[in-house]
């Protein structure tokens, strides 16, 4: 399944991994691509580690498994750098994303050597400038769609704008915070691959 990107989401339960992989399975599927969308549930409780998938092809998916090799990894919390191998499996020509503050060189020793495409983007302070509180989810899956181009930014965010007024129609305030909240992690990564 050459034709098929993998992405494996690392967070803690009450963090939104688990919808941002669901959402980016949405909005790719109403673009016309096959897609899954999973968690892996173990002990849910907040703040416990949790890992979610996509697979998003343009062909038929026919495995139903884990993803072990993943082409993307997102990392939606950074305590989980010294806990759990975020990197386990993550093909070189790929790419981790960390919600961080640091730098990518800053975190690159917490990677155990990996040696890809190293991107972090602060979900907090754009959560928090957005939203006014830290939901990091969706920062975070805008920097996946940025890094791992799935889909054409416009087309996102078109998708995106869909789904939250679908899910949030009798609160445009929400609506509007998580569009803002897009698009500055959107710039925010574009400033850094042009700095």
């Amino acid at each position: 399944m050459t034709d098929t990107i993998e992405i494996r989401w690392h967070g803690r339960g009450g963090q939104g991994a688990k919808t941002a992989a669901l959402l980016l399975a949405d909005v790719a599927f109403s673009t016309g691509k096959y897609v899954q969308g999973f968690p892996e549930y173990g002990p849910e409780r907040m703040g416990a580690p949790i890992t979610a998938f996509n697979r998003i092809s343009d062909r038929d998916i026919r495995v139903h498994s884990n993803i072990y090799y993943p082409d993307y990894v997102a990392v939606v919390d950074e305590t989980l750098l010294h806990t759990v191998d975020v990197t386990a499996g993550l093909k070189s020509e790929g790419a981790i994303i960390v919600n961080t503050a640091r730098t990518a060189d800053e975190i690159r020793p917490a990677l155990r050597g990996y040696e890809g495409r190293v991107f972090t983007i602060d979900a907090r302070a754009i959560s928090e400038e957005a939203l006014g509180k830290y939901f990091p989810n969706s920062p975070m899956l805008a920097a996946v769609v940025a890094v791992s181009e799935v889909m054409p930014k416009d087309v996102f965010l078109e998708e995106m704008e869909k789904s939250y007024q679908h899910k949030f129609a009798r609160k445009p305030e929400v609506i509007e915070g998580n569009m803002k909240a897009l698009r500055m992690t959107f710039e925010a990564l574009e400033e850094r691959r042009t700095a």
